[in-house]
């Protein structure tokens, strides 16, 4: 045997990475590893600075997009824990008659409640003790917790009859993010990545940022399901940036070996995984190579990323005094803008802390003081790049919150436990719409009356912005079509559609 066959045979991974001085880590190393030609193309002698110039290493699959699509990229903003519509987009002015009156048996029409609130005698009506104004062209209501985004009411779809089938955050997020409850399905970025590609060789098609909150409530887990490639191939998961110090480990080169050394060593190692491929033909050989590739040029990429010095004092000034923190959603939603300024595909923003069993009032408020002005900045910031025509921008949380008070109800404060009957969503740019109210609700906002949009209904709208028919998207697993918007049925809700 080959020499160097017999010593590659005999290492263990642990040997090979410290040996080599590649220990990047779980995230360095599992980021991106785009779908490759069948020949492994040459690599360069350094990273790519001007991505648009190169052949793009991860194409769209053939016949993709299935036709024009009005947004090429998505910025997902996930409000992890559910806020609650009756404090923000879903005005209910009768419910401040109804305030510690028991809800009626009829509105409630035995549905399932969580183990959280089984136990309690009575189920009182908590109206929400914010205010509500009318803004915009089209007089949308929004609470006083979002001035900031009650100056873009004009500019969003706000729909207010999203519903879904699960009660407990744990399904409830997989569910939102996978279009299933149960885990190992592939999660939207990972569909988007998969079917579109990347347009910048530099970066990963999809990433993922998880700030930090200001609510005092413990947040929920995040499960990396949520940015999973799933059934997908293994190369399509999202990856995520670390909200404090370096946004990725193990990217520098360890001391003694500079850059052209790093690049001799990966082409050494390209070649004889290319050679390993043509021998054995596994394709997780060809991720390899990928993964070692885009760990290189990111080596470049994510500090000129992550660095806002080249921002303008106006810029900043939009996105608030939060953005010059590292790790605040504030510097997540500028850092999104600067992801999808690159082409990057997806970007996903999970702000976790809207979980308020208790202590609403004060912890909601917290929480959009987080995200409000933020959202706002990133909404017009885009605008006046000319980037959010092609760039659809989602505020969701993963289902909403009841009418009537878990635990402790008071005039100034109570809870509200998971609804999942029905919550408010926005869309913004992208083909959506502007200033639209979509769907309503009954007057506790309970049940929905008019117009409802389903999960499988939200993502078969997305997936249509971005070119894509959501009934024809899909990947053999397990013997069967699988897609995102599962088996049942689905529509496009083009109500909401310019």
């Amino acid at each position: 045997m080959n020499p160097i066959h017999a010593y590659l045979n005999q290492l263990t991974r642990r040997q090979f990475f410290s040996g080599s001085g590649l220990a990047m880590g779980g995230v360095a190393l599992n980021l991106l590893a785009p779908r490759l030609r069948a020949s492994v193309p040459a690599l360069t002698s350094q990273p790519s600075t001007l991505h648009s110039a190169q052949p793009r290493i991860h194409p769209p699959l053939a016949g993709l997009p299935h036709f024009a699509p009005t947004a090429k990229r998505i910025i997902y903003l996930h409000m992890n824990g559910g806020p609650s519509q009756l404090d923000t987009f879903d005005y209910k002015p009768g419910l401040a008659s109804q305030f510690n009156v028991e809800l009626p048996d009829s509105i409630r029409a035995g549905q399932r409640i969580t183990t959280m609130t089984s136990g309690q005698a009575k189920f009182p009506v908590a109206p929400s003790i914010f205010k509500f104004a009318q803004h915009g062209q089209n007089g949308a209501w929004v609470s006083e917790l979002l001035p900031w985004t009650a100056k873009l009411v004009d500019d969003l779809a706000i729909v207010r009859t999203v519903h879904t089938n699960a009660i407990n955050h744990d399904p409830a997020c997989t569910f939102l993010m996978t279009g299933s409850e149960l885990p190992g399905k592939a999660s939207l970025g990972s569909w988007l990545s998969y079917g579109l590609g990347s347009e910048n060789n530099d970066l990963p098609a999809f990433v993922v940022l998880t700030p930090k909150w200001s609510s005092k409530t413990s947040a929920q887990a995040l499960f990396t399901r949520m940015w999973s490639a799933g059934f997908l191939p293994g190369g399509h998961n999202g990856v995520a940036l670390r909200s404090q110090g370096d946004p990725v480990l193990f990217l520098d080169n360890p001391a003694g070996v500079d850059a052209s050394a790093r690049r001799a060593m990966l082409d050494s190692l390209a070649r004889f995984n290319a050679h390993a491929h043509a021998r054995h033909g596994d394709p997780e050989t060809l991720n390899r190579i990928a993964q070692y590739e885009m760990a290189f040029r990111m080596q470049t990429s994510v500090p000129d990323l992550t660095n806002f010095a080249d921002e303008s004092p106006a810029t900043l000034d939009l996105y608030g005094a939060d953005v010059k923190n590292p790790g605040t959603f504030a510097a997540s939603c500028l850092l999104a803008r600067r992801l999808v300024e690159r082409d990057v595909r997806v970007v996903q923003i999970l702000h976790r802390g809207w979980d308020q069993h208790g202590n609403l009032p004060g912890d909601h408020r917290l929480q959009c003081q987080d995200v409000d002005q933020a959202g706002y900045a990133l909404v017009t910031d885009l605008k006046q790049r000319g980037l959010l025509k092609d760039t659809l921008v989602v505020w969701a949380g993963e289902f909403g919150r009841t009418v009537y008070s878990q635990g402790t109800l008071t005039q100034t404060n109570y809870g509200r436990d998971h609804h999942p009957r029905c919550f408010s969503v926005w869309l913004a740019g992208g083909g959506v719409k502007p200033g639209v109210v979509y769907g309503e609700t009954d007057d506790f906002s309970y049940n929905i009356v008019r117009d409802p949009v389903s999960l499988f209904d939200l993502n078969a709208t997305i997936l249509h912005t971005l070119g894509l028919d959501h009934a024809k998207f899909t990947f053999k697993s397990q013997g069967l079509d699988q897609r995102l918007t599962g088996v049942e049925p689905a529509r496009v809700v083009r109500e909401i559609l310019a």
